[in-house]
Order: C-alpha cells, then sequence, then structure tokens
C-alpha cells in the first residue's frame, strides 16, 4: 500500500511540475564556452567555433544558423534543438529590466 501511494505521489508531483524538469535554454548568440559545451555532441572545440563563428559574422538569426559553423551537422542540431534558442533584443531589454 506505501509503495503505491509513494508511486501515485511521485506521479503527481512530476505531472504538476511542469517545466520543472526542463533543461534551461541556450541562447547562441550569448553563449560562453562553457555553456556551449553543454550540449549534446558539442565539446569545447566546437564551442569556440560557433563563438569565433558569431564573432566573425555577427549573431544567429535562427537555430538552424550553426549548420553554417564547420562540423555542426544536422545530426547534431536535432538532438539539441529543443534545448537552443536565438534571443531577440527585446527578450534581452526585459530579462535587463527584471534584474
Amino acid at each position: 500500500m506505501f509503495k503505491r501511494l509513494l508511486i501515485v505521489f511521485t506521479a503527481i508531483i512530476f505531472i504538476f511540475s511542469g517545466t520543472g524538469f526542463a533543461a534551461q535554454k541556450i541562447d547562441i548568440n550569448k553563449a560562453n564556452k562553457t555553456e556551449l559545451s553543454e550540449l549534446s555532441g558539442i565539446g569545447e572545440k566546437y564551442a569556440e567555433r560557433i563563438i569565433d563563428y558569431r564573432n566573425k559574422n555577427g549573431n544567429f538569426t535562427k537555430i538552424e544558423d550553426l549548420l553554417k559553423v564547420k562540423g555542426i551537422g544536422e545530426k547534431t542540431l536535432l538532438k539539441n534543438k529543443d534545448r537552443l534558442t536565438v534571443g531577440t533584443d527585446e527578450q534581452s531589454d526585459k530579462t535587463n529590466k527584471e534584474l
């Protein structure tokens, strides 16, 4: 009986926690090497390439622009797509005001 209650209680917490278990999105226009390295298939070497590309060509306008970075392919993009964002200036302004 106790085991069933524990399972039900755990399920209820999980259901109502919403995005509590979801990983925070990484803004590829602002992320540093450490943050980018946390992505699946992206180590320090590719994180540096992303930052170098961003510094040379300006901000990414869409997530798919990562495919322009040497060594980043569709498989890597698909594995990480749900964790990525390209923040807008409007979002940045809102975040800065909230701080």
